[in-house]
Parts: structure tokens; sequence; C-alpha cells
């Protein structure tokens, strides 16, 4: 995938030919007079942009010959009950969600396997009310372990130690959200980052 910075020295690149070129013209020239051509300077701009256009579709988001993943329950570290099925089910969501991603299939169908440990869970206050110093404001932050390996020859695609993703949720009286809401969204935040990094490290 081209970035900007290929683009920009590409660009540097041209605009040193296109100096180059006009000194060949100069030293050609009986009176050293050169004249600008906008035809040129057109076609040069016309080129950049069809190099950049088309470096955006020369590679695939993720492995071509990978087309199905099995996703078991990650494993859970903590004390936290249940947070392992909301991390588990909103990762294969996206999964399903993401058009250009894989199917989701059982372990023995699968061309890899994603597997995770949640290794901590922790909330910590944002904010606290002016009456009596209660919680206004908790942040949920789920981190987790995990790998995403070939099925087929136990390569490893993709592998974060530590990953971790967070949401808030409002405890005060006025709202009242149960600490589960910061949880699923945490884990839904979660779920986008893992998939996220599936893409970015193919």
């Amino acid at each position: 995938m081209w970035r900007f910075g290929d683009l920009a020295i590409w660009w540097r690149t041209v605009r040193r030919l296109s100096f180059l070129q006009g000194m060949c013209a100069l030293r050609s020239s009986p009176n050293h007079q050169i004249t600008k051509s906008p035809n040129r300077q057109i076609l040069l701009i016309v080129l950049c942009l069809f190099v950049a256009a088309c470096g955006y579709t020369s590679k695939p988001l993720y492995p071509e010959n990978v087309r199905t993943v099995a996703v078991p329950i990650f494993e859970n570290r903590t004390f936290y009950q249940g947070v392992e099925f909301d991390v588990t089910e909103a990762v294969i969501k996206e999964l399903e969600l993401r058009a250009d991603a894989y199917k989701v299939t059982p372990a023995e169908r699968a061309d890899t396997v994603l597997t995770g440990t949640i290794t901590g869970v922790d909330q910590s206050r944002l904010s606290r009310r002016h009456d009596g110093g209660m919680p206004q404001e908790m942040e949920m932050r789920i981190r987790v372990n995990f790998a995403w390996k070939d099925a087929r020859t136990g390569q490893v695609l993709c592998e974060r130690r530590g990953f971790e993703a967070a949401a808030t949720y409002i405890p005060a009286r006025e709202v009242g959200e149960p600490y589960m809401v910061g949880q699923h969204g945490a884990a839904q935040n979660l779920a986008t980052a893992i998939v996220s990094a599936m893409r970015s490290e193919w």
C-alpha cells in the first residue's frame, strides 16, 4: 500500500527528472532559453495521481490464501465472570461485519485460528460527584494476549501481548449504568482493535 511518504519521494524524483530535462534543453538551445510546457506539467500531475490511486489497490488487506478463521472462547484469567463471552462474541461479530475479512467457521474446518487470553480487567474513576464524592463516570479497561495462526502450517500471522481497549459508563444515580455497560463497550472496542491489527500485520 502506498503511503504519503512514498508519494512524496516519488514526486521529488519526478521533479528532479524534469529539472534535468530542462538543463538538457538549455544546453542544446542556441539561445539558452527554456519554454515551460504546460502540457508536460499536466502530464506529470496526472501521472502522479494515477500512480497514487493504483497504489491503494496494489496489496490485499488480508492474505489471499486465507478464507476462514476459527475463534474459540477466550480464556479468562480474571475475577470478572462472563467477560470472556463478551470479548469472543464481539470479535466474531466484528469479523462478520467486515466484508473483506473471513468467514468464521469451526476449528476443524478453518484455515486459521484466533486464540486469546484475558489477562486483566481494570476499573478507574474518571470523575466524581461534588456532593458526597461518589463516582460520576467510570472507565472499564480490558487487556488481552492474542495470537492468530495458520492452522495448516502453524505460522503466526499476528500476535499481541498486553493489548487493551477501554470504554466508559456512568454509575451515578441519575443514569445508573451497571459496570456491564462498560464491560460490553470495552469488549466491542477491543474486538475492533484486534481485527484491525490482523489487517495491519498483513
